[in-house]
């Protein structure tokens, strides 16, 4: 099993750290602040916690889990070459902090162009595969639904995608591959479609499931 790196120690960082290591994963989750790692090694037991930049340096995989808005700062924070040849699972949304409108939460993206695609461009050398931002944290690891719910995935390097869709199964996923990175156009606007009935009627169990015949 490769070591994960998680970048990003909210709610989502350490729900799939948690899932990470209940796979018997070696996994380190960053922070910059020394305090913060502190509390990350109290409230996760056997987690190691490091700085960012180490982080993404010492780690075979990576799970990046940021804030959108703040996503392209630490992408550079992280150091590009420490990304090089790497997988990294993105599991960002460009979601703004304008709050939600009738349920609806607002990006700062444009509809032609996702946040991924500007990842990807800023570390043409990592191996950028968008996952788990369709849906919330709570259901991220070993979803419990009527059926097995499906989680869509992009990105350009096919082998990367295969780790991670392997990764996505053993999470508890069905895998729908949308192709290349151009596909997070359409998986990112997922999640405000995912967050409208936990914001309209506080009702947050669920996940999307692809049919097919």
């Amino acid at each position: 099993m490769k070591t994960v790196g998680i970048i990003g120690s909210g709610i989502v960082g350490k729900t799939l750290a948690k899932g990470f290591m209940d796979l018997g994963y070696q996994v380190t989750i960053a922070s910059r602040r020394e305090e913060a790692r502190k509390a990350l090694a109290e409230e996760i037991p056997d987690i190691k916690t490091d700085t960012p930049d180490a982080t993404a340096r010492d780690n075979e995989l990576i799970v990046f889990a940021v804030k959108g808005i703040i996503a392209k700062d630490a992408l550079k924070n992280l150091g590009i070459s420490n990304l090089t040849g790497k997988t990294v699972i993105d599991a960002t949304n460009p979601i703004s902090n304008d709050g939600a409108q009738n349920g609806v939460i607002k990006y700062f993206s444009k509809i032609n162009h996702s946040l991924m695609e500007e990842l990807q461009a800023m570390a043409p050398q990592a191996n950028l595969v968008k996952a788990f931002s369709c849906v919330g944290s709570l259901h991220m690891v070993q979803p419990q639904f009527e059926q097995t719910p499906s989680m869509f995935i992009c990105g350009d390097h096919q082998g990367a995608k295969d780790e991670v869709a392997k990764i996505c199964k053993e999470f508890g996923w069905e895998i729908e591959d949308m192709g290349s990175v151009e596909a997070a156009r359409a998986i990112e606007p997922l999640a405000m479609l995912w967050c409208i009935p936990g914001f309209r009627e506080n009702r947050w169990s669920h996940a999307f499931k692809l049919l097919k015949q």
